[in-house]
This record gives structure tokens, sequence and C-alpha cells, in this order.
């Protein structure tokens, strides 16, 4: 004959006290209360798995905040779901997923996950910019949807504004990035495939322009505007350390002192501060140490070599010498980006080496395999070819009040 459970009540559970051992209080159909040796009780359900057979505990909850009535409840939808053949302790595990799915893994969540392993793979200002295009454009519309959720439909949508606009360039940087963060979920198990993958078909495909520089015979031309222009001495001297040291804007605005060492004759700028975040020395010509001999008086003292005129302490701004350049009348013929092509094609039209040329730019090889094993930067091979070129600027500015060619030269 089975054995009849006889089923408990509040003031049994409120009565009963601890031992030195612990023990069960029994209510039917796999529900019971454990007391513990301090005095503390939990609702258990015991049960057989539907798989395996073997026995096994899904804690309820504690009394009394979990009262013998939801108890009771509780174990009655736990054996319903055995009677389907569901484990109770997988579903609440699959419950547990899906709430964090919805609460925990937001597009938002993820996103900042993956912009902290990104932002260490690219410098400073462009991390800024990465997340303040997902801020300005992507963030209001989807930032609290759980990832799993993300449609193509869903991101064309907020896209397709911008690419009215004409801003065709940010669309496609913009579906880079998305595509990025959903890859890092996928990868991170959180949901099963990127669904973003082929959204960029869904747009016009950006024009691709040539960055505007100016030819080589138009150096001449360049150097005369820069020595006749209402600029700042740093601005003039920041241009001109552009152009001879073939830096991105960035770079030549940021150098800082202690990055160049005037023994050695050499500017190593540290590796989170270039775009492959790959450290780039520049053996520094008679031309270079000019520059910093005319900018010495004014930023010696300051930790940036071309600092900020608004505040002393923080570079100035990698746009400043692209404004100037404006102001001079370049605006469509120049950026101040545009003097690296400048650099680079009068020294290839000149039978320099293309690697020693692609080195001097900090360019990384686009073979992945031989990027890997050439390491080098030829920087002793690179010193001749950096002196030909500050040469040929000095030559080009005869007859121009250029910084290198005339220290003592008054500038506003």
């Amino acid at each position: 004959m089975a054995k009849v459970t006889t089923r408990l009540t509040d003031k049994e559970i409120k009565s009963a006290k601890p031992s030195d051992k612990e023990y069960n209080l029994f209510d039917g159909g796999g529900l019971r209360l454990r007391i513990k040796f301090n005095g503390s009780k939990h609702w258990i359900f015991n049960y057989y798995r539907p798989t395996s057979r073997k026995r096994a505990n899904l804690s309820l909850g504690k009394y009394p905040d979990l009262s013998l009535a939801n108890a009771r409840k509780m174990t009655l939808e736990a054996n319903e779901l055995l009677a389907q053949g569901v484990d109770p302790q997988e579903e609440r595990k699959r419950q547990q997923q899906e709430h964090k799915a919805v609460h925990q893994n937001t597009f938002m969540n993820v996103a900042k996950e993956w912009f902290e392993l990104k932002k260490d793979e690219v410098t400073p200002d462009y991390a800024v910019d990465i997340w303040r295009s997902l801020e300005l454009h992507i963030l209001p519309a989807i930032s609290g949807n759980p990832v799993s959720s993300i449609t193509a439909p869903q991101i064309i949508k907020c896209l397709k504004p911008i690419e009215a606009k004409g801003n065709l360039e940010t669309v496609k940087r913009l579906a880079q990035r998305l595509n990025e963060i959903m890859n890092f979920a996928t990868n991170c198990g959180l949901i099963q495939a990127n669904p973003l993958t082929g959204i960029k078909a869904a747009f016009k495909k950006p024009k691709k322009e040539n960055m505007v520089a100016l030819q080589p015979a138009e150096l001449p031309e360049l150097l005369s505007a820069i020595a006749n222009a209402s600029i700042k001495k740093t601005t003039r001297c920041l241009i001109e350390w552009q152009l001879h040291t073939m830096t991105r804007p960035n770079e030549a605005s940021g150098a800082r002192w202690d990055e160049i060492d005037l023994k050695e004759k050499i500017w190593t700028i540290p590796p989170q501060r270039m775009k492959k975040r790959r450290e780039h020395r520049i053996p520094l010509t008679d031309q270079m140490l000019d520059l910093l001999e005319v900018i010495q008086p004014i930023s010696g003292h300051r930790e940036y070599v071309f600092p900020s005129d608004r505040d002393p302490k923080k570079p100035c701004n990698s746009q400043t010498a692209n404004m100037a350049l404006k102001r001079m009348g370049f605006a469509g013929r120049l950026v101040s980006h545009g003097l690296r092509s400048l650099a680079s094609t009068t020294l290839n039209e000149r039978g320099f080496d293309r690697d020693l040329v692609e080195a001097a730019l900090a360019h990384v090889d686009d073979n992945q395999v031989r990027s890997a094993y050439n390491r080098t930067d030829y920087l002793e091979r690179r010193k001749p070819m950096m002196c030909w070129w500050s040469g040929h600027i000095e030559e080009a500015a005869k007859g121009s009040l250029s910084v290198t060619g005339t220290k003592q030269l008054k500038v506003i």
C-alpha cells in the first residue's frame, strides 16, 4: 500500500526547530521543506529527471518569503513539466537565458563590450569618432532592444535617412561598425548568426574620391603661400613639420617632446597614436631639427610640441593645418592629409624604393603574410631619402620665407 504523506500546515512549519542535523518536512508531490542548522527553512522540489531517471532537487525559495501555498503552486507547475518530459531545472535555465537576452544583452550593452575591445585597436581620436557615430545615428533607435531581436530591415530603416541626405560614406562606415558588433555578438554566443551581413546592398555605394593633393610641380606655390600667410608661428611650424615628416594630421599635431630623441635624431610615435597601432620611427633631418629649434621657445616647457592656443596643456586640433590651408586659398585643391600624397608622389617619381616610401608613410602591407614577416621599418635606409625630401622642400622654398630656411622669420 502506498505511503500517504500528511500535508504540512503553516503552524507546523513555524514551529519546526533546527536540529543537530538538517532534516526535511514532507508535503507530498515531491515538495519538501529543509530545515537548516541555523534555523532557516528552504522549499525543495525533489523529482526524477525525465531522461536519466536520476533524482534531482530544484530549489524553490526560502520560507516565509515563499509561502506554503505558492510553494505548492510551483510544485504543481514543475510536475506538469515532468508530465511533458521537460526537466524543470532545464526549463528554469532556459527562462533565465531568455530574461538575460532581453534585459542584459541589449544592443547598448553588447555595443559597449565590443567597443572596449575595438578602442584598443584604433587611435583615441578614431575611437571617439566610432562611438559618436553610434550615439548619433543608431543608439537612439535600438539601444534598449535585445541584440537577438535586431533585424536587417530595422537597421536599414535607421540608415535610410542618412542616405537620403547624401552621406553615403557615413552609411558605409555605420554598416561596417554594426556588422562588427553583430559578429561579436555571434562569436559570444548571444545570437545564432549575424542578420546584417548583407545590408550594404540596400544602399547606394559612395563614389571613391582620391584625397585632394597638389602635384609635385606645385610645391613651390604651396611653400610661398605658407610663408606669406597671416598665420601663427605654431600653425606654420605644424604645416611644415607635417610636410617634412610625412605624418598624418593627428600624428603631427599630437607630437610630444618626450617622443623626440634629439641626440639620436629620431622621433618615435608610440603604437597608441598610430592608425595601425604599430610604433613608427622617423629619422630627423637637419630641417626638422631647425623646425624644433624654432618652436622650442614656444612649447619646449610644455608636453606637446604644437600646443593648443586655448589650452596649452593640450595639443592643437588635428584640423588646424587643414583650416589654415583653406584660408590660404587651397580649398578643393589640398587638404592637410594630402601633404602625404604630395610627398609620396614626388619620392616615387624620383625613383626611391617603394618599400622605403611606404615605410615612411607608416603604411602596412596589404599582403597579410608579407606584412607578418616583414617587420622592419627600414630606418637606416630611409635616412638618405628623408634628407633628400627635406632638402627638396627647402630648395622649393627658395625665394620664400620658409621656417627651415630662415629661423629669424617674423610671423604672426
